[in-house]
């Protein structure tokens, strides 16, 4: 072979096998699926702006895609049954289902997908993505701390644990009802405290990059 076409073989051959060496960069990752029986989204709202309504989502599913090697590369996809909120009272609970409020009959699910994660500290990590609440979708950025260490259970399954927390204003997903109050103010606040606990469960590894 002449020297200027092994030259040029060795760049083509070189250029084949670059994927492949960049490969192991994700070679590490794992796929963790959320246990929604010991998970859980839960809210606060201020009321008549003195006192703070709490409340929960029954029903959270989704997946971490961790990888090993950078927890930055990880990313999460999580959906929320809307029609699960429970705020301990019925008639309210009614109200906050209805159009003034989430409109679960057209929007049942609510979703968050990741787009980056930055570490900032031991275990510490702010998370941004796409939230979408009835059909309206804004970044947020969530405070993460974990994924702690992982355990195997007593029926031989590996799990983790996460928190993540954030606050969010309601009017900037359509969420704009309210009432005004006879001595001024309003009966539902606008910033919406969240905090979710995770336990993911692990499943196969990832074979290969995506």
């Amino acid at each position: 072979m002449r020297p200027l076409t092994k030259q040029l073989f060795l760049i083509l051959l070189a250029a084949a096998l670059l994927p492949a060496l960049a490969a192991p960069a994700f070679a590490q990752s794992t796929v963790w699926e959320i246990d929604p029986a010991h998970s859980t989204v839960q809210f606060s709202v201020r009321h008549l702006m003195i006192s703070n309504v709490r409340g929960e989502f029954g029903k959270i599913t989704g997946t971490v895609r961790l990888d090993e090697s950078d927890l930055a590369r990880s990313a999460v996809e999580v959906t929320v049954d809307a029609t699960t909120i429970n705020t301990h009272e019925p008639q309210r609970d009614a109200h906050l289902r209805s159009g003034d409020f989430l409109n679960v009959a057209n929007f049942p699910t609510m979703t968050f997908r990741s787009k980056r994660i930055a570490a900032v500290g031991s275990g510490k990590y702010k998370l941004t993505g796409d939230l979408t609440i009835r059909g309206v979708t804004r970044e947020v950025t969530f405070d993460v701390e974990g994924p702690s260490a992982a355990i195997k259970d007593p029926w031989g399954n590996v799990r983790a644990a996460a928190t993540a927390t954030a606050r969010i204003n309601r009017k900037d997903f359509g969420v704009s009802w309210n009432a005004a109050m006879e001595a001024g103010g309003v009966v539902v606040g606008d910033e919406v405290n969240i905090a979710i606990d995770l336990e993911l469960v692990k499943k196969a590894d990832v074979a290969s990059a995506r």
